[in-house]
């Protein structure tokens, strides 16, 4: 996409360019309401627990994304001002290992004997608790310490442009998927903000299709129902 629209960056609260805001609330809620479905799951269910599964690779996907977008775009335009990124890619590789070892713990409970399942289900949930008891440490580096070495050495429309380029090399199922997360997390004037920006620069259709299968989807009938008046939505 080239349009000049952010599907991921909203202010913070000292009203500068937040480029980690939305994304990281959209993987946080989604990181903890499958790690609530993990903990409850019956994983001797085989066809139940299926669904589960397929949802916990698709969020790993997202978040491994995630991680190559920032490697590609925040922490190259970092380096190039000579902002050194050690820890935080070292973060990125400890979160590419934790991927392997998940999806490797997935394959052992597709795997297991009926009687070795719930052991095995047991073993994932604990390693995804861990996973994202790490990324939430890591988020909260990046949003704590890297935003703010991020204004001292971007203007905001040069932070825009770093994004731009990450949403530029998203086709757009991904996009898409990724708006599906976010929209739900972030608070209400968050969301009229994002969705508002994407309505006056957006092709309509496209502006639509989010409306369609990303929004109304992920959010309560009151909450759309406020979202649309923010926005003059046609009924």
């Amino acid at each position: 996409m080239s349009h000049e629209f952010s599907l991921t960056s909203i202010p913070d609260l000292n009203g500068r360019y937040d480029i980690y805001g939305a994304i990281h609330k959209g993987l946080r809620k989604a990181g903890c309401d499958l790690l609530a479905r993990l903990g409850s799951a019956d994983f001797q269910n085989v066809e139940e627990t299926a669904f589960l599964i397929e949802d916990l690779r698709h969020y790993l996907m997202l978040a491994a994304s995630h991680v190559s977008h920032e490697d590609d775009h925040i922490h190259v335009a970092l380096a190039e001002k000579g902002v050194s990124t050690v820890l935080l890619d070292e973060q990125h590789d400890d979160h590419r290992t934790a991927f392997r070892e998940l999806e490797e713990l997935i394959a052992a409970w597709e795997k297991a004997w009926p009687l070795h399942r719930a052991a095995c289900g047991r073993k994932l949930y604990l390693a995804f608790a861990v996973y994202i008891a790490d990324d939430f440490a890591h988020m909260h580096e990046e949003e704590a310490v890297t935003g703010p070495l991020l204004w001292r050495n971007f203007t905001d429309d040069e932070m825009l442009g770093i994004e731009m380029r990450i949403i530029g090399s998203l086709p757009p199922e991904k996009s898409m998927a990724f708006m599906r997360i976010m929209i739900p997390a972030i608070n209400p004037a968050e969301r009229a903000a994002l969705l508002g920006a994407m309505k006056k620069d957006a092709p309509p259709e496209i502006f639509q299709a989010v409306i369609d299968f990303a929004v109304r989807p992920g959010l309560s009938e009151g909450d759309f129902a406020r979202l649309a008046g923010a926005l003059k939505l046609a009924a």
